[in-house]
């Protein structure tokens, strides 16, 4: 298996919870409300499956190691437009949070925001995860030789069995412990 597959794979599951996410927007659309549990689950999932998870071995595995590699001008400009897009979707997730607090307290106003800031992650999530399926992971990998891309596979593997703990590590702080 390359390096590239378990991302690959990983998007097949984003590209799922965008399907829920879609749906949400068409509920919220014929109702004219929204289950702010279902936000907290959809920002959950983002925070940290898509960005924390997916992003974090991207950013901090795969980009620092072509980060080494003299790459061709146009594959650096992709990589720091993804590097970018992954800025975005957090900003539009912290927004998201901000308004679905906004609505659980009571202002009914803020599900406008809500539906804003879904249709964006809704929309934003397949053209970022085809730039990176299509264009930029085959293309990073022609960067590294076979050892290398088995060094950077397990890298992952390593990043994943750490991320249970920084997650649950993160809940017993945040409530007190």
């Amino acid at each position: 298996m390359q390096a590239r597959a378990p991302l690959m794979i990983e998007h097949r599951l984003i590209e799922r919870m965008i399907a829920v996410l879609k749906d949400a927007l068409r509920r919220i659309r014929s109702t004219g409300k929204v289950d702010p549990l279902l936000v907290d689950a959809a920002v959950d999932f983002i925070r940290v499956y898509a960005d924390r998870t997916h992003h974090g071995k991207e950013e901090d595995i795969l980009f620092r190691a072509l980060e080494k590699k003299e790459l061709s001008p146009k594959d650096r400009r992709m990589m720091n437009d993804l590097a970018e897009d992954h800025v975005f979707g957090r900003a539009t997730t912290k927004a998201l949070v901000d308004a679905n607090t906004r609505y659980r307290n009571g202002d009914y106003g803020a599900l406008a925001d809500i539906a804003e800031k879904l249709t964006t992650l809704v929309e934003f999530y397949p053209v970022h995860i085809e730039k990176e399926d299509k264009v930029f992971f085959p293309a990073a990998r022609s960067y590294f030789t076979e050892g290398e891309d088995r060094a950077m596979l397990e890298s992952f593997r390593e990043f994943d069995r750490e991320m249970i703990h920084e997650k649950y590590g993160a809940v017993v702080k945040a409530l007190g412990g």
